[in-house]
């Protein structure tokens, strides 16, 4: 579809989403619906994805970020902003090497060593130039309004550049140095690894109880740990300076278990009096809490498990084992040497790598880091200066908490694959040179013999400049004048510490704003049953599978109607089918309205005057809708949007204004139908520009079949209200016809009279208003109800054998004389009355039972409960319309 080609006013029967969606989405690119004009006069809204890996694919979770980012965007798009949503791929240091790695070994047996730095180096790129594109096309199959002009990888040249930029100047800040300190580190991967690349997985283990005989002969003291392998490296044991128990035991020495090596007894506070024994070992080398303690008492750290998990000559006779080895040697030794007290079985959660599920090991080790607590106070002074705005607000006091309490960042990688520390050593004097490019020679003794560190930096160090990077930064682009800060992130809260933090620290060190005005935060997909969706339970769902079976946009609107500010939410297939529904019915009632159309007809101008009180109706509900919508949506509240849409496309629009219309339609009134026809257009065209955000590719689909519209819904303005075409009365008076075909439709069930069955109705108004009313609209009434006749008037009463409904105005009397056989239907009743009696008294005696409701798990006692509730209902609904039946 070109620019300005238009399908034609026909729909096909079947809304068939994979002939539409890639011909829909190539029309938008082509036609530069996507792009973003930086010399624009218009407002700025900006959004920058949050880049997903270059070596991934699509999961539910980023097509629900990816969702909720696009339907911000196109709403702000259509109410008048200059919008770029720009994309970008990470290049995911540890997942893109570990990748070509497995690949490189399948397929040629080598490993990364083999071929050298810069050779694998070579191979990673052309791994990226071969499959890097995977991603992004599933971005596109979403249905995500991106820019693809500017899109962005976090080892672009420019990007690169902002790095050791980055970098430089922190080190010159003195906020980057390079010093021993505990790290996560996978023996595996040989790296370091971030806190969000350690997955922790409960395990079942065992509580080791140790005793550690006092040098003196004087006693022992208990500690419990589930790591006895690391008890070589243990230079003390503490315990807190207020616990009585041990305030005269603090600087005797104790003998270490199956060494020959003494240790102090300390003091820290650290140490909970309360919990177990009331005794810490302390293994700096090994426990970053441990580490701690060690710095504030100046203790050795030795080191008795290496970088590839084994056991150093620290060990003794356990050098060379594996943890795991060890650990079962040393508790044989323990238990032989009578030093073992006992053993509890334990459900614990072990940090595991999220790469090769190796079991991480804190480590000791020379890395880089960035002094994080200058950091994380600017950051504190701009939110009490309301700087930034949390989506729920809850989310500020999290974010506040991780900012009081920062740890220094690792920030060094022991891979190939990532931005090379800008840092070269010298040969000669050992210095240190940080610098934008490879020096020439040592700037501290002017020697020409240097080398580069081989570490690479953490990914999220890239990604955290990714906001004004992406911008151009450190150039002043035009880009980054329009567009910079963003207008908002759209993240799941499991990132707020790992990436929108590090976001934040550089935004205002460099740029001296927040690099977004606000953090609108989701929580995170799970199962039906709550769970986490992970490999290792087999429980993820494919989103282009969705995709395929469904389309793009029933996917986007579950997933957009599930969404609640900041909470999980559970997949269910069955909502996707509700969504798929959704979208067939919106397409069978366009098809309706384009039907019914007259070709060349000029439309008539809505005029209020000469409106029924259904067209009132209807326009009055979509002026509700198109306020509350925009509010939502403005709130980032998208549950409530997509809700409100659906009620009111489903129920009013099509349920109801529709049924009422083919009336009109079908009626010999030409001037009745002209309008009924503006109506529909008017009610149709703007609900599609409501719903565009959500369920892009239908809409726009259905919108080029409608007359006289512009090139493409996409760029089409957001709708606004007209105050005159807002009466809050014909909404209360619809709502009461309503209210009078659902009561018919009711008594029909309950009295079980068949629908095709005509019957006669009384309605009894409260007012001369209602009577009116009702008058007005008998033809629909005795259509919706299938009545023979229709009697109205505040004089009427209610006939013999009838039943009686109320509503908002009135009473509502049907006679069932010729409808039902009473006597049938009454000996029906009473054989259901009976058996609702037998469920009542059975339901009451079970809740009776003291045994029962003590023992019986609560969801079970609920149940029970809801059961009689539920039966005591059912049976006063009974005996009502029994005695409707018996009455004279």
């Amino acid at each position: 579809m070109s620019e300005g080609e238009k399908s034609g006013n026909t729909l096909s029967t079947v809304y068939d989403p994979k002939s539409v969606e890639q011909r829909i989405y190539q029309f938008w690119e082509e036609s530069g619906a996507f792009r973003a004009d930086a010399s624009s006069f218009k407002p700025k809204f900006s959004i920058v994805m949050p880049p997903p890996n270059v070596t991934g694919s699509l999961h539910l979770g980023h097509a629900w970020n990816n969702t909720l980012q696009d339907i911000i965007i196109r709403h702000r798009r259509m109410a008048g902003y200059e919008a770029l949503f720009l994309p970008g791929t990470d290049h995911a240091g540890i997942a893109t090497q570990t990748r070509v790695e497995k690949t490189l070994r399948e397929e040629t047996g080598q490993s990364r060593h083999d071929l050298g730095r810069e050779a694998f180096v070579e191979k990673v790129w052309a791994w990226k130039h071969e499959y890097g594109n995977r991603i992004t096309n599933q971005v596109r199959a979403i249905g995500s309004s991106c820019d693809w002009s500017r899109e962005r990888f976090t080892m672009d040249e420019g990007l690169s550049r902002a790095v050791r930029t980055v970098f430089v100047e922190l080190y010159n800040r003195g906020l980057i140095y390079r010093g021993n300190r505990i790290i996560n580190w996978c023996p595996r991967c040989s790296t370091a690894l971030s806190d969000i690349e350690v997955e922790h997985m409960d395990v079942a283990g065992k509580l080791y109880h140790i005793r550690y005989p006092y040098v003196d002969g004087s006693g022992d003291v208990v500690i419990a740990t589930t790591r006895p392998e690391t008890m070589f490296a243990d230079v003390a044991v503490a315990v807190h300076p207020d616990d009585e128990r041990y305030q005269a035991k603090v600087g005797k020495m104790l003998q270490l278990p199956l060494t020959d090596r003494q240790i102090p007894v300390i003091a820290d506070t650290y140490v909970e009096q309360e919990f177990g024994t009331g005794c810490v070992k302390i293994t700096p080398a090994h426990d970053p809490n441990d580490f701690e303690v060690g710095m504030r008492h100046d203790l050795p750290m030795p080191q008795c498990i290496n970088a590839d998990g084994v056991l150093t000559d620290l060990a003794g006779k356990y050098e060379g084992l594996s943890r795991e080895e060890a650990r079962v040697s040393v508790v044989r030794d323990l238990r032989a040497g009578g030093y073992l007290v006992k053993e509890e079985e334990l459900m614990h959660a072990v940090g595991h790598c999220s790469r090769c599920d190796t079991v991480v090991e804190p480590f000791l080790s020379d890395q880089w880091f960035v002094k994080m607590t200058p950091l994380a106070e600017n950051a504190l002074a701009a939110l009490k200066r309301r700087e930034l705005e949390f989506v729920p607000d809850r989310f500020e006091k999290v974010f506040v908490h991780w900012l009081e309490n920062v740890r220094d960042w690792c920030i060094s990688r022991q891979l190939w694959w990532g931005h090379r520390i800008p840092a070269w050593y010298c040969n000669n004097c050992g210095g240190i040179n940080v610098a934008m490019d490879e020096p020439e020679s040592c700037t501290h003794c002017g020697a020409h013999d240097i080398h580069q560190d081989e570490d690479v930096l953490d990914t999220w160090f890239s990604s955290g400049l990714w906001p004004f990077s992406t911008m151009g930064w450190p150039d002043e682009t035009g880009d980054y004048q329009k567009f910079y800060p963003t207008s908002a992130l759209v993240t799941a809260y499991d990132i707020l510490f790992f990436w929108v933090a590090r976001m934040v620290f550089t935004g205002l060190e460099f740029t001296n704003q927040m690099p977004f005005e606000k953090v609108v935060v989701h929580g995170l997909i799970r199962d039906g049953e709550g769970r986490k969706m992970s490999k290792s339970l087999g429980n993820g769902v494919d989103p282009l599978d969705v995709i395929e079976k469904y389309g793009a946009d029933a996917l986007r609107f579950t997933l957009a109607t599930g969404t609640s500010p900041g909470n999980d939410q559970r997949f269910y297939w069955e909502k996707v089918e509700g969504s798929r529904n959704f979208i067939n019915k919106l397409w069978n009632a366009s098809r309706f309205v384009l039907m019914n159309l007259v070709p060349g007809e000029d439309l008539v101008v809505l005029s209020p005057e000469s409106s029924s009180v259904l067209d009132k109706w209807i326009v009055t509900r979509l002026q509700q809708t198109i306020e509350e919508v925009s509010s939502h949506l403005n709130r980032y509240d998208f549950g409530e949007a997509g809700r409100a849409l659906y009620d009111f496309a489903w129920d009013e629009f099509c349920d109801w204004y529709i049924e009422f219309a083919k009336l009109s339609l079908y009626g010999s009134d030409e001037a009745a139908k002209s309008q009924t026809r503006s109506v529909l257009v008017y009610v149709l065209d703007t609900l599609l520009r409501l719903l565009h955000p959500m369920i892009p590719f239908v809409t726009e689909e259905i919108w080029q079949s409608l007359p006289e519209r512009g090139t493409a819904l996409i760029r089409a303005d957001w709708p606004t209200t007209h105050q005159e075409w807002t009466f809050s009365a014909a909404v209360d008076e619809v709502r009461q016809v309503i209210e009078v075909i659902r009561s018919v439709r009711n008594i029909r069930s309950e009295m079980n009279v068949a629908p095709s069955k005509p019957v006669h109705l009384t309605l009894r108004p409260n007012s001369s208003e209602a009577e009116q009313l009702l008058t007005s609209v008998e033809p629909y009434i005795k259509r919706f109800c299938n009545a023979e006749t229709v009697e109205v008037g505040q004089d009427k009463t209610a006939p013999d054998k009838a039943v009686t409904a109320v509503f908002a105005a009135g009473e509502i009397y049907v006679p069932l004389t010729d409808l039902v056989d009473l006597a049938a239907e009454r000996d029906r009743l009473s054989k259901e009355r009976d058996r609702l009696k037998s469920e009542v008294e059975r339901a009451t005696k079970k809740l009776a039972n003291e045994q029962f409701v003590s023992k019986a798990p609560a969801d079970v006692v609920e149940s029970e409960r809801q059961k009689a509730a539920e039966y005591r209902q059912r049976l006063a609904s009974v005996e009502e319309r029994i005695k409707a039946l018996t009455a004279d």
